[in-house]
């Protein structure tokens, strides 16, 4: 399998609604309701041997030259070299479907309960830990834009760059602090101390972070039931 380095950022394909697609924009490829791809509308791409080449990607319906995309409508049907796809602006049940595992993933039938038994809303401060692959990351800050803010923590070096780098790339760096921290020792923090309207605990052994979360949490914040071990 080739691996490529992206020479364009990522533009707010993630961000707000849009109609046409610029280039750097994160696109989710839809060739049927199984078969969906995410791909960055870049011309170019570097492979392994940092050289400059045209960005072909691969589909089983044939190749996309990913130049074409740029300027393209939302929601429009393109042509591959044996069928066609449609291209769609990425949301968090999309990105879910279709984001490279880290981790194992919340779906969102369970994600809506947890986003209910929270009550998250625009304006919210949350605490995630862990991020993980960052599926749960991208509907909490679709919640709690454009004011709120998403706390989010992983003890994994590599998982927490990336998060970063992904949060960023979508436009959605403004709203959300990825922080490497071992949350069931170390907390979240003193500055994070009762400013919390909403803790979330994805842990192997949460109940050692409850303490932690109880510091953390307002007075009427939210914390969903904790299934014991």
């Amino acid at each position: 399998m080739k691996t490529f380095i992206f020479c364009a950022e990522s533009t707010m394909s993630f961000a707000g609604p849009k109609e046409i697609i610029a280039e750097g924009d994160t696109v989710v490829l839809y060739l049927t309701p199984a078969l969906m791809h995410t791909i960055d509308a870049v011309p170019q791409i570097r492979n392994k041997k940092n050289e400059t080449i045209d960005y072909v990607f691969q589909t089983s319906f044939g190749a996309l030259k990913v130049r074409d995309l740029i300027g393209v409508r939302y929601g429009a049907r393109v042509q591959l070299t044996k069928g066609w796809a449609h291209v769609l602006q990425p949301n968090p049940e999309l990105w879910t479907q279709t984001l490279p595992h880290r981790t194992q993933i919340l779906y969102t039938p369970d994600i809506s309960m947890i986003l209910y038994q929270l009550e998250v809303r625009p304006g919210s401060v949350v605490i995630e830990s862990g991020t993980g692959s960052g599926s749960l990351s991208h509907y909490f800050l679709r919640a709690i834009r454009p004011s709120g803010h998403l706390h989010t923590f992983d003890f994994h070096e590599e998982r927490v760059a990336k998060a970063r780098e992904e949060f960023v790339a979508h436009g959605l760096g403004d709203n959300v602090t990825v922080r490497r921290r071992d949350v069931c020792e170390q907390g979240f923090g003193d500055e994070l101390d009762g400013i919390a309207d909403a803790v979330f605990l994805d842990l192997p052994a949460p109940q050692l972070a409850i303490p932690h979360a109880a510091k953390a949490l307002k007075n009427e914040g939210k914390l969903p039931p904790i299934k014991q071990p």
